[in-house]
């Protein structure tokens, strides 16, 4: 990006529609199907979500089967050790998301970004190098800081949830939708979900808080599992509101949140439905089971995650999304070697021995000697290029695809 995102940046600064900023005192709320800002009138999402942040995920670090945050941290440790990899992990944490990136985002229009996080980081289990509760907290606090000076409204998402919410890499588990059938795993989700509501209750930057992103996967017994989901919600949303009346609660679908029938009747007045989309015809028919939710309770629907798809299609779906008047946060932001999302970095010189590695048998130790490297001062520094190559700075911006979704210059 360097010279060609900053002059970017500065050339929209002074051409963009005003949108409303976040105002001491005032939250934004819902009437009827409509998500209303500060003032009362109508605030449409328009934005992105900040993946591979909080929660990396394999196929963003060019991995297939390494695809959890668990698997990279066990591969990268098995390359360069523990002491270093926990250094890896926090100089990538307080790197890949910084306050020029929020800043770019704001002069090409963004309105609202979601961040997706780890529940570990709100608990003393180890995440990424480290095992402390107020982690999340503190990283949080920074870019929601960033956030309200410019303007845009933060969804806080619970990408992963205790016991497992999805049941695949996603939400960084084992494998199973565990939260569902364990009390244990149910409360701690509840009493972490308290604990960030408590802690953001009256920060006016929040919009919302998305309870558990993608629930229960395609993989399994929907019958068995689907009847759990909205009392799980219904608990959650209890402790949230046991400390916090003033943000939105946003419920997502069962089977990658695309499957609003495990709904009833609303059960908090200041809710949002969320559905993902990908890969599919961007026309107003896949989301008309959406519309007819909406019409049929009166309440805001919003398409949390959708994009990872060519520039036509991008602007397509985002034009049947807002003809609808359905607010969308296109995912990613930022992503290596790639063209479908907002902006991009190269892969680092020596990154393919790290690839080649992950896609190696590593079940024993024996596979794991055989596997590594013989240079670890080779790998170690094409990690550290990873993060250096995803500064702000050095990444570029995918104007076709930021063009495709009605931001950038006008």
């Amino acid at each position: 990006m360097k010279r060609s995102i900053a002059y970017l940046a500065f050339l929209v600064m002074f051409s963009l529609p005003f949108y409303t900023k976040a105002q001491p005192g005032k939250f934004i709320s819902v009437r009827g199907k409509e998500v209303i800002d500060p003032a009362g009138k109508p605030f449409l999402m328009r934005g992105t979500n900040l993946g591979n942040w909080l929660i990396p995920e394999g196929y963003m670090f060019k991995f297939k089967a390494v695809s959890s945050p668990r698997l990279i941290n066990e591969a990268i440790t098995e390359l360069i050790g523990p002491d270093q990899a926990r250094e890896f992990w926090e100089k990538y944490l307080h790197t890949y998301i910084s306050e020029a990136d929020i800043h770019y985002l704001k002069t090409i229009g963004v309105n609202s970004i979601r961040i997706p996080f780890s529940y570990r980081m709100f608990t003393r289990e180890d995440y990424l190098g480290q095992n402390n509760p107020d982690r999340g907290f503190a990283l949080l606090d920074k870019v929601i800081s960033w956030c309200k000076k410019e303007g845009i409204y933060v969804i806080l998402d619970m990408h992963s949830a205790p016991g497992g919410q999805t049941g695949d890499n996603i939400d960084d588990g084992y494998g199973y939708p565990f939260l569902f059938k364990n009390e244990a795993s149910q409360q701690l989700t509840a009493d972490i979900w308290r604990r960030i509501a408590d802690h953001y209750k009256n920060e006016t930057a929040i919009l919302g808080y998305d309870l558990l992103n993608e629930p229960i996967a395609t993989y399994f017994n929907a019958q068995e599992l689907n009847p759990y989901l909205e009392p799980v919600y219904k608990k959650i949303t209890a402790a949230v509101r046991a400390v916090d009346n003033n943000h939105l609660v946003i419920l997502g679908g069962a089977q990658w949140d695309s499957n609003f029938k495990v709904f009833g009747q609303p059960f908090d007045s200041k809710a949002i439905y969320t559905f993902h989309k990908y890969w599919t015809d961007p026309s107003k028919q896949v989301i008309q089971d959406y519309i007819d939710f909406a019409n049929k309770y009166n309440v805001p629907i919003y398409c949390g995650e959708t994009g990872e798809n060519t520039d036509e299609w991008v602007g397509k779906f985002k034009d049947v999304l807002e003809q609808n008047n359905i607010g969308w946060h296109y995912w990613p932001y930022k992503k290596m070697d790639n063209t479908k999302g907002l902006v991009t970095f190269d892969i680092p010189a020596g990154y393919n021995k790290i690839i080649e590695y992950t896609e190696k048998s590593r079940a024993s130790f024996e596979d794991i000697r055989k596997a590594t490297p013989q240079d670890r001062e080779q790998i170690k520094k094409a990690l550290y290029d990873l993060i250096s190559n995803s500064r702000f700075e050095n990444c570029r911006p995918n104007q076709g695809y930021i063009t495709a979704l009605g931001l950038g210059t006008k």
